[in-house]
């Protein structure tokens, strides 16, 4: 149609040029990889392939620059219509073998103490079915917001539960964490109850150091069950798990995701990672346009002066616009004011104890004294590190 070879051999050399360059990178990809899969009768080392590779971009160039960025664009497109088409293939992927080679080169890099600057919230959501307990999934997902490492799992309650069932669920799962849009791990174990299998997982799961640091779940309200959970607990603690128990308002939710309160103890320990979790949550959409509220309870005014101080200070040194606000008790129980200051926060943070015999009794009364405050998350910092220096 065009009426003269001389457009067309320019065209179809890119092509051809392009075919060679692609082949020498996958041979060389899969030779640098070692994998078992790749056993050719013609052997050459990977650094060849990747000179053949470089060599076939070079002579494009310089035949028609014009020409090869065409042919460039045109395997694009078809790349990306043969992805969206999902095409089921018999080959395999090399581009799997070299995400794998990444991940055990990174996994190796990982192994040592981490500094407190790289901490990053990897969080084991305990939620059962899904669509259940979707609050501690929508949850975790404001605090990883695709920067950390987020598993959901569930629990079957049965000694013996067959593999094809187990990967079914797991397969369901993720179909539906996709559709809400959610990236996430799922992990399904079977246990004798709830209890016994979170901390199965917590023993059993991760790869390396590469593990789940924080455990998020929700509360119990059955009495019956305050025994194993605490043990479960306190079995997170000793593991140095960090442990964010949410207690979800049924009614309201989150509601319109606008304010957060936290009772503050101090920046070290608990203080520190409901600090980190509340910007975390403050960064994510969410609860973008939320206030947070750094509460704490004096005695006395006098006492009230240095610690706005303090709370200042240390906001300003963090960097972030949350708002201080010290009360004075003037003799009244710690539980009226908390429900008082905090009955129209949209979520409140608080410190949990750290589990000791008396921690069955000690939750049943934070049960009691917190029941009619609105969704509540009860923190518990397990890991040894500096959670201050993480913010400061």
């Amino acid at each position: 149609l065009l009426g003269n070879l001389d457009y067309i051999a320019p065209i179809l050399t890119m092509f051809f040029l392009t075919t060679y360059g692609v082949l020498n990178i996958t041979a060389g990809v899969e030779r640098f990889l070692k994998s078992p899969s790749f056993r050719p009768s013609f052997k050459v080392h990977w650094i060849f392939s990747f000179i053949g590779a470089l060599g076939c971009i070079a002579v494009m160039f310089l035949i028609n620059a014009l020409a090869t960025v065409l042919a460039i664009i045109f395997v694009g497109i078809v790349y990306i219509w043969l992805l969206r088409r999902e095409l089921k293939t018999t080959w395999g992927d090399v581009r799997r073998g070299l995400w794998l080679a990444i991940t055990r080169s990174a996994l190796l890099q990982l192994e040592g103490n981490p500094h407190p600057k790289n901490w990053r919230p990897h969080v084991l959501v305990l939620s059962g079915a899904p669509t259940r307990r979707w609050h501690l999934i929508a949850l975790a997902n404001d605090i990883t917001q695709g920067q950390a490492l987020m598993t959901v799992s569930t629990v079957l309650k049965s000694d013996f539960v067959s593999m094809d069932r187990v990967r079914a669920i797991e397969a369901n799962i993720k179909e539906y964490l996709q559709n809400q849009g959610v990236s996430a791990f799922v992990r399904v174990i079977s246990a004798t109850d709830p209890f016994n299998g979170g901390m199965q997982l917590v023993n059993t799961y991760g790869l390396g150091t590469l593990v789940p640091n924080t455990i998020l779940l929700g509360d119990t309200r059955e009495l019956a069950h305050h025994d194993a959970y605490c043990e479960m607990i306190s079995h997170f603690y000793q593991h140095q798990r960090n442990v964010v128990i949410v207690r979800d308002d049924e009614q309201r939710g989150f509601g319109n995701y606008s304010r957060i309160d936290v009772w503050w103890g101090g920046l070290k320990g608990n203080g520190g990672l409901m600090m980190i979790i509340a910007y975390l949550l403050r960064s994510s959409i969410n609860w973008r346009n939320a206030e947070v509220y750094m509460k704490i309870v004096v005695p006395t005014e006098a006492a009230a002066q240095g610690a706005r101080t303090n709370l200042m200070e240390i906001l300003r040194k963090m960097r972030v616009d949350f708002i201080p606000k010290v009360i004075v008790s003037n003799n009244e129980p710690f539980w009226k004011i908390l429900a008082e200051e905090s009955r129209n926060a949209n979520l409140v943070m608080m410190g949990l104890a750290k589990p000791d015999e008396n921690f069955v009794k000690y939750y049943e009364q934070l049960s009691e004294r917190t029941h009619n405050l609105p969704s509540t998350v009860f923190v518990l910092a397990a890991q040894e590190i500096a959670f201050e220096e993480v913010l400061l």
